[in-house]
């Protein structure tokens, strides 16, 4: 009987110089940069660069990198047809993995699989898909969709083209560092998925499809929706004890708190939960906030007296704030997608630089040497 890994637990599948995770430590790092100095340091442009290329852009390449990317983020009109036409009653991940390929087919260089160079030409998808997300929340709303502007960072213009509204420094600010602590976070499902679909040789297109549909899935993507369904049963933060204790009482899960990797507090809920506390102090409004710092604070309790020291997750704030700036709950996903897809395309370049096809073996446990009944017989 061979030594099966479930969900492939503990399996090294291969050697990765994007992302490194500390969980012992509670540590996040890209191309070796920490999470904490990326974000304040670099716009979610720098760190796009920064994985695709493997290192920080200079000021020129920064630039050209920069004017190239919000020069792609409008939308070929049938592809704008196509999102607003979407089945109304379909998730907007449904629509992202649609969309996704509907736009490779408006590349002018045409597809090339297996090729490194050709996935990084697919910036395009990092500059669109915001704009994407943005034009199928318009037509739900009943209204026109808004064009990108060039001038804005690529949160800031993501929220104008939600509103119309140019959000202000703050509001950009948080938006552009939510995206670069959700940029990246090694191998996890949906990048593992567009790894393997890379390792076929298929097209990066085809790979970024297919991660957005592991993301879609609710144990992976999702899970700020479900911290934000609880705050929502909440609602007043004098009654969070009273509420966490009588769930942990029966045994139901807190989302957001734990995290599978991490053994300290998740280094990106720190930054999300002083985002958090800045849009608090900014918009006067502190509901959120008092409402989760009570729940953290009893659930921990309830925790440290079995001897379990668990922390807050990146979900655990994320979808407060989003909520803040104006996101529907429903595009919270959506979101990290927008986001993740920098750092997807830099694992599916990874995967061909040095690529074999992923093919992990079954141990069989059926039966053998079975007879057929004659149909009639059956």
């Amino acid at each position: 009987m061979p030594e099966i890994a479930k969900g492939l637990e503990g399996v090294v599948a291969a050697e990765s110089r994007i992302c490194k995770i500390d969980g012992q430590n509670g540590k996040l790092y890209y191309l070796g940069y920490s999470i904490e100095d990326l974000v304040k340091s670099c716009s979610f442009e720098e760190v796009t660069f920064l994985l695709l290329n493997g290192q920080l852009p200079n000021r020129a390449q920064l630039d050209e990198f920069s004017k190239s990317m919000r020069s792609q983020r409008s939308l070929p009109d049938p592809v704008v047809r196509m999102i607003r036409e979407f089945p109304d009653r379909s998730h907007p991940m449904e629509m992202l993995q649609a969309a996704v390929l509907y736009l490779a087919g408006y590349r002018a260089e045409g597809n090339e699989a297996a090729d490194p160079n050709d996935c990084r030409k697919a910036v395009h998808l990092i500059a669109q898909l915001p704009t994407v997300i943005a034009v199928w929340q318009r037509a739900r709303e009943g209204k026109k969709p808004i064009e990108p502007r060039s001038d804005l960072s690529h949160g800031a213009n993501f929220l104008y083209m939600l509103s119309g509204d140019e959000p202000g420094e703050v509001i950009g600010r948080v938006m552009d560092g939510c995206l670069v602590l959700h940029a990246e976070h090694s191998f996890n499902a949906s990048t593992f998925t567009g790894r393997v679909v890379a390792s076929t040789l298929s097209t990066c297109y085809s790979s970024i499809s297919a991660a957005i549909g592991a993301l879609y899935g609710s144990l992976h993507g999702g899970a700020n929706e479900r911290v934000m369904e609880m705050a929502d049963k909440i609602v007043e933060p004098e009654k969070a004890a009273e509420w966490v204790n009588r769930a942990l009482d029966k045994k139901e899960k807190i989302m957001g708190m734990g995290h599978r990797v991490y053994r300290a507090k998740d280094p990106r809920a720190i930054i999300i939960e002083e985002y958090l506390e800045e849009l608090t102090e900014t918009t006067g409004d502190a509901g959120y906030f008092k409402l989760l710092k009570e729940v953290e604070r009893t659930f921990r309790e309830r925790m440290e007296e079995k001897g379990k020291p668990i922390y807050p997750n990146v979900d655990f704030f994320s979808g407060a704030v989003y909520r803040m700036l104006g996101i529907p709950t429903i595009l919270f996903t959506p979101v990290f997608a927008m986001s993740r897809i920098s750092g997807w395309l830099s694992h599916i370049i990874e995967q061909l630089e040095d690529n074999r096809i992923y093919r992990p073996t079954a141990h069989y446990v059926g039966e053998i040497g079975k007879k057929i009944v004659p149909l009639e017989q059956r």
